[in-house]
């Protein structure tokens, strides 16, 4: 989408209809919603137009096809997919293999990846390596486990990355101690389409990712983006094939840089938060090879996210700093010089960050761990807070969605949507 598009896009007035959000990262896969008219301010008693009570435990964002939202828990020992209506109804919930336990701790379940659907077929992964696919209807279509297949899981915490879909598969990332690989799959019958090994040797813990792949067009091909192991590497899409690789993200081998925030791309630049928050590299795309010496187009050290992925819009880029005595601080920089054009300080507060930052309709939203979601100026020159609401103190990992002018925030506990309305 071209840059005018966009800013006509985010400064409309008018209340613009928009369309699904297929998976995590929404709709272009970098934390920017389509449409207008979002809410801005809401309580208990405002704007709540319904609060969906979730069985079972989970951390996963919602992703939404027409009329139908799908999220995942844990539940009685199963894992399960849940589909729910834009009314607030629930319409199915279907099991899909045996539950592991997350790791002790609120934010770590067996349920955080998200769900992906491209509006015929919903598609879940779980901690115990389950990997399926229903119809949007709640039809099983297939169903394997990867751990079984591929070897155990040896990530230190809890199972983090999502499903992405391409062109004509869905695609896993796994990157841990030990053989690591992306793999992609045949939508409709979870059979292989091709298995691509990605072994970088990073040491120890820095060998594991929880992040999420991106998928792209670039110079006309579709590419699939992906961060971990000291390295950011893109994959042909169709084959799994390296495209290029660009290392340095650990230049002292430290031990335990595993990576949890994803990358973000927007207009040919990839950028990559690494290092628990302590480094943000930008990376044009392009080339073959190692592209370590040629690519980098800029390292900002001041500023990154150790577990939030940022957001991008407008060339600009919207960092949610959650680490030390910097939690907290929004940055809001330049796509492609990494100069900082605001910086602000939100609330000190015990809680931190894990969702990730959208920006919707000229604002950027954040979500702190109670439930608190921050809602700033994402156009303007300086930091600026126009709100802070709250439903209720209730545990929040997921990211807020964004479909025709009304916000889903999943807690531990409930769904609630949001609109003006309510």
């Amino acid at each position: 989408m071209k840059s005018m598009t966009l800013l006509a896009m985010l400064l409309t007035s008018s209340v613009a209809m928009s369309g699904d959000w297929p998976g995590w990262r929404g709709p272009h896969g970098n934390g920017l919603a389509d449409g207008a008219g979002y809410p801005t301010e809401w309580a208990a008693d405002k704007n709540i137009v319904w609060k969906f009570p979730l069985v079972g435990r989970g951390a996963s964002t919602p992703a939404v096809a027409g009329n139908r939202i799908f999220v995942t828990t844990t539940h009685e020992g199963q894992n399960v997919v849940h589909c729910i209506g834009m009314d607030g109804m629930a319409q199915w919930s279907k099991a899909m293999g045996t539950a592991v336990d997350g790791k002790p701790g609120k934010d770590g379940t067996g349920a955080n990846p998200s769900v992906t659907t491209d509006g015929v077929f919903v598609f879940a992964y779980f901690k115990s390596g389950d990997f399926g696919c229903f119809t949007v209807e709640g039809e099983a279509k297939w169903h394997r486990n990867l751990q079984k297949e591929f070897g155990e899981d040896t990530l230190w915490w809890d199972l983090g990355t999502s499903p992405v879909l391409t062109k004509d598969a869905v695609v896993i990332a796994c990157m841990h101690s030990g053989p690591s690989y992306i793999a992609a799959f045949a939508k409709a019958t979870g059979e292989i389409v091709w298995k691509h090994d990605r072994d970088l040797g990073a040491p120890e813990e820095a060998a594991q990712s929880y992040a999420t792949p991106v998928v792209v067009q670039d110079a006309g091909r579709e590419v699939i983006v992906v961060l971990g192991a000291d390295h950011v590497t893109t994959h042909d899409a169709a084959t799994g094939k390296e495209i290029w690789r660009l290392g340095g993200l650990n230049p002292t081998g430290h031990k335990y840089f595993r990576s949890i925030a994803s990358a973000t791309v927007s207009d040919g630049i990839v950028v990559a938060p690494y290092a628990r928050g302590e480094s943000l590299t930008a990376i044009r795309m392009g080339g073959e090879g190692d592209v370590t010496a040629s690519h980098v187009l800029w390292v900002n050290a001041g500023t990154s996210g150790d577990v939030p992925t940022p957001a991008i819009a407008n060339g600009r880029v919207y960092i949610c700093r959650d680490t030390g005595d910097a939690r907290g601080t929004i940055d809001c920089l330049d796509l492609t010089t990494g100069k900082t054009i605001w910086s602000g300080q939100l609330e000190k507060n015990r809680n931190t960050y894990r969702s990730s930052p959208v920006i919707a309709d000229g604002k950027l939203y954040i979500a702190r761990q109670d439930g608190v979601v921050f809602v700033l100026d994402a156009m303007g020159s300086e930091f600026k807070l126009l709100a802070k609401n709250s439903i209720a103190e209730e545990h929040t990992v997921a990211t807020p969605v964004f479909v025709d002018g009304k916000i889903l925030l999943r807690t531990d506990s409930h769904i609630c949507l949001i609109g003006t309305q309510g």
